[in-house]
């Protein structure tokens, strides 16, 4: 049974940084690719940032430079790192695994991020 659970959202100021943690158990990182999603209120779901199973990353414009996304397959966890935080940052955070190999995507419950101005 896949599990993806989340952990260390908070209130931050701007400027400020968080490092959201991804804890996984029922899936290897070898078939999976790994992503970080935010939904902010009245808006929807978008790619944050993605570490593929091959190790390759990608980050959307808006994070460019200020996050950075990491894996630590002893732990089986994924990292997000977001420096320079801002307050349109601020949004319900999500760990995503997609399965290369049956496609199937998991998600974990969401941690919530709030940047104050």
């Amino acid at each position: 049974q896949v599990q993806l659970v989340e952990s260390g959202g908070g209130l931050v100021q701007a400027g400020g940084s968080l490092r959201l943690s991804c804890a996984a158990s029922g899936i290897i990182f070898s078939s999976n690719h790994m992503g970080w999603y935010r939904q902010a209120p009245g808006k929807q779901r978008e790619l944050v940032a993605r570490i593929t199973n091959g190790g390759n990353r990608n980050y959307a414009d808006s994070v460019k430079g200020r996050f950075t996304i990491s894996r630590d397959a002893a732990k089986n966890t994924v990292y997000l790192q977001m420096n320079s935080l801002k307050p349109e940052d601020t949004a319900v955070y999500y760990c995503n695994a997609l399965n290369v190999i049956s496609h199937i995507n998991y998600w974990g419950q969401g941690t919530q991020v709030t940047v104050s101005s």
